[in-house]
């Protein structure tokens, strides 16, 4: 626990109502209103900068290994290490479509704190990654006067995670663009998309206004093609498509993956500019993460290399059919020790937690994982509890957050935390846990 946390709550539990109140006081812009406010941690999240800047670093350098997987373990043959991570022939297919075989270093990786150091759990690449609106909270809250004096005393800062990635995409549009001034950009959902995501959407179309970003909401069918090659949406032309879709909708659409044809067309001949290309889920599997640590490979890697997955990664392991049965009755064996996910799956969804299962059930979790394939068996992360005053009770509760840490090809670009009560059961997400809360992220020296 930082001390931080400690001050915060003694302030608001000494009577400071401003400071306790500061969040449900904050004016949000509307989009960010409707998305989040229902949503919200009565705080924001503590973290040291200097530590969080280290694990940036390290995010970096676990990046460029995690690309490298394919050329240093499987001399280069996509396929081969494709199949190793559970990706079928026909998804790896696809996501070659349009890439140039080095992806863009864009994503945010999720992490706990154990109380000594950042533990990566996942690291999720790609446009279609969520939160980059999050920094609205902290811009927001910092106009609340008694917030404002608690920040000033400690030094708080943050990293805008739209304004990086603003930076970001003026960049990759300008080949596109025929003129100067900033870039027209299409956040284009798969089919049927927008009706789930279109509240979160909007969220991101009003924060990327504030860097001077004109986004426009569509789908992957409201997408046209011009004479010329440009992509348009409602007679627009868009300078670039910022991805919201997955390959794996492609490949659940009716149309299959040529509904996005044109995409990659527009893309290769430099008319539109697709970012990021599907093949960021080559490396966004978890079970890519597995690999990192599974001592097979290890003489592939340099002693400084390893070292850093040392310093990151959990234990990791892929299971499938032919996975050597004593890794799978490691597996049995460290029930109180590991949770089961799917390699491609996100939000927690699918997931097996071993030290809430019983024996009974954890055993068959591990043999359905390694039937079904895809499945990674990581080893328990204990995340540190941080106490959170709740100024509707006035009592205090412990709180744990995933850590949503993203990355750019300008480094570090921000953070946002998910928080569960530490009660609260071991996935801390939404798609999977309603009572997770959202939550800006604050540093401090």
């Amino acid at each position: 626990m930082t001390d931080l946390s400690r001050i915060h709550v003694a302030e608001c539990l000494g009577g400071n109502r401003g400071l306790a109140e500061a969040v449900a006081r904050a004016e949000l812009p509307p989009a960010f209103e409707d998305a989040w406010r229902a949503h919200m941690l009565p705080r924001p999240w503590f973290v040291r900068a200097s530590e969080t800047a280290a694990f940036a670093r390290d995010l970096e350098g676990l990046f460029e290994l995690l690309v490298s997987l394919p050329l240093r373990l499987f001399d280069g043959d996509l396929d081969r290490y494709a199949a190793e991570v559970g990706i079928d022939p026909t998804l790896a297919a696809l996501l070659r479509r349009g890439g140039s075989g080095v992806p863009a270093k864009f994503g945010r990786a999720d992490a706990y704190h154990d109380g000594t150091a950042y533990k990566l759990l996942e690291f999720n690449l790609g446009s279609e990654v969520g939160g980059v609106d999050m920094a609205v909270f902290n811009q927001r809250l910092l106009r609340v006067p008694a917030f404002a004096d608690f920040a000033r005393v400690h030094g708080l800062d943050h990293v805008d995670i739209a304004a990086r990635t603003a930076t970001v995409l003026r960049d990759r549009a300008r080949p596109a663009q025929s003129g100067g001034g900033d870039p027209v950009v299409g956040l284009i959902e798969g089919r049927g998309g927008i009706a789930p995501y279109g509240t979160l959407m909007r969220a991101t179309v009003e924060a990327m206004a504030e860097q001077g970003i004109d986004v426009r909401i569509g789908e992957i069918d409201d997408v046209r093609t011009r004479s010329d090659g440009k992509l348009t949406l409602n007679g627009t032309p868009l300078d670039l498509v910022l991805r919201n879709f997955a390959a794996s909708q492609l490949l659940d659409d009716p149309a299959g993956p040529d509904v996005a044809e044109p995409f990659f067309r527009a893309h290769q001949a430099g008319r539109t500019i697709l970012f990021t290309s599907l093949e960021s889920g080559f490396y966004a599997n978890k079970s890519a993460l597995a690999l990192l640590t599974d001592p097979r490979g290890s003489g592939s890697f340099d002693a400084d290399e390893r070292a850093l997955v040392d310093r990151v990664l959990p234990w990791s392991r892929t299971l499938h059919g032919s996975v050597p049965a004593e890794v799978v009755d490691l597996c049995r064996e460290r029930r109180e020790q590991l949770i089961l996910k799917p390699g491609a799956g996100y939000g927690g969804l699918d997931t097996f937690v071993g030290w809430e299962s019983t024996d009974a059930e954890w055993d068959k979790a591990v043999r359905v994982a390694v039937e079904r394939g895809g499945y990674v068996a990581q080893e328990r992360v204990v995340p540190r509890p941080e106490p959170v005053y709740d100024p509707a009770t006035g009592e205090v509760d412990d709180w744990i957050a995933a850590l949503g840490v993203f990355l750019t090809d300008e480094g570090y670009a921000g953070t946002h935390a998910r928080a569960n009560r530490a009660d609260g059961g071991a996935i801390v997400g939404m798609s999977s846990n309603p009572d997770t809360r959202m939550v800006g992220v604050f540093s401090h020296p």
